[in-house]
Parts: C-alpha cells; structure tokens; sequence
C-alpha cells in the first residue's frame, strides 16, 4: 500500500488526538480535529470499544508513523537499526526519526509541516555540508550543517513559513540562524527534544512479539 493521500485531518480524529499533520491550521477553528471531535465514518459517533493491549501498542505506532510521515517497510527499519544500536531501542528509533532532513527542516520552521518539508528536500533546496541532498530520509549527524540554497523567489516563500511557525520553537540540538536560513547540528536529538507525548516502549513491545 502506497502513501495516505487522502484528507489528514480524517487521522487526526481517527488517533483521537492532534497529529499537527497541517502545521499552523491545526492551531485554528478551521481544524477537524476540533470540528469534529469523534473517529470519522458513519459508526464515529458510536460508542467506542475499549481497546486490547495489542490494539494500544498499535495505535502508539500507528501515531508515530503518522506523524513522521512514514510507511510499515521503512518504519521496521527504523525499528531493526535501532534494535542493534547500542542503547535504549525505544529512545534510539525516536532519535532516528528525528535525525531524518525533512523534520529537520520543519524544526527548522521552514515548512510548516512535515509533508511541506519533505516537498522543500525534493525540489532540491537542501544542502547539508555544502552537498545537495534530496533525499527526506537522509540522517543527519552531529556537526552536519544544513542550509537553504534555492532562488530568491522560493526562499521569499520559505520566510513566510517562517513566520507562521515563529511560534514554534527550534529544538536545543539545532543552532539555527533565521536571517541565513543554516542550522548546524550541535547534538544528536534525545527523547525531551520531542514536543508531542510518545510511548515508545508500547512500539518496542509490539515488536518484539
């Protein structure tokens, strides 16, 4: 099965929490998630059933693949490297996906969602120690600078996203430079670096099944 290209406000209420898939328009009115409190389908508004342990360990994954914006292959990648590294598997696959460039570029405040920023990676903005990369999955490491290299016109369009996430802080593990539009890796990113609540073990137990 391919990539979700459907409305994705539809997982949101699906998750029963905010995924902040749209960015900014999370934060208004205008979000389903708010409109719309219950999962979607004719039955959302139906009694819900309580969940089996299975079913809450596959939902924590199923939210943390949402909100990186990746599929079951590569996410059980992700899981198989993170189990070999030395360290907590948990903490270790958070840090993987968090090192990824297109959600470095959103922390940036560059895109003002992860699906933005992985189109800003792809149309080739992107360079990461003077070398353009276009790929969303690449890893960033510690001391890697990330920079902006694109045409005034798309960069004019970058600033206004700026502004929209002005709200939004840049994480401890990224010096960033608004004015330049670099950001250099200071350290690899930990657990406390993530602003939504997730319980990685639930994963590291569906796993290990």
């Amino acid at each position: 099965m391919g990539r979700y290209t459907g409305a994705v406000c539809r997982l949101c209420r699906r998750q029963g929490e905010k995924l902040f898939l749209k960015g900014t328009r999370c934060q208004t009115e205008k979000c389903a998630a708010n409109k719309r409190a219950y999962p979607p389908g004719q039955h959302g508004q139906g009694r819900r059933q309580k969940l089996s342990n299975y079913g809450v360990q596959l939902k924590e994954k199923q939210k943390v693949k949402r909100i990186y914006g990746v599929l079951e292959k590569q996410f059980r990648l992700y899981f198989k490297t993170a189990s070999k590294t030395k360290g907590v598997t948990g903490k270790v696959l958070l840090q993987l996906l968090e090192r990824r460039l297109d959600n470095v570029i959103f922390r940036m405040g560059l895109g003002i969602s992860r699906a933005q920023a992985r189109q800003i990676v792809r149309h080739n903005m992107v360079t990461v120690n003077s070398r353009r990369v276009n790929i969303p999955s690449f890893l960033v490491s510690q001391d890697d600078l990330v920079e902006i290299k694109t045409k005034d016109q798309a960069k004019a369009k970058l600033k206004d996203n700026l502004e929209l996430s002005k709200d939004r802080t840049v994480p401890s593990w990224l010096e960033f430079s608004s004015a330049d539009m670099r950001a250099k890796v200071l350290r690899l990113p930990e657990k406390g670096d993530i602003a939504q609540q997730i319980q990685e073990q639930l994963i590291v137990e569906l796993y290990s099944k």
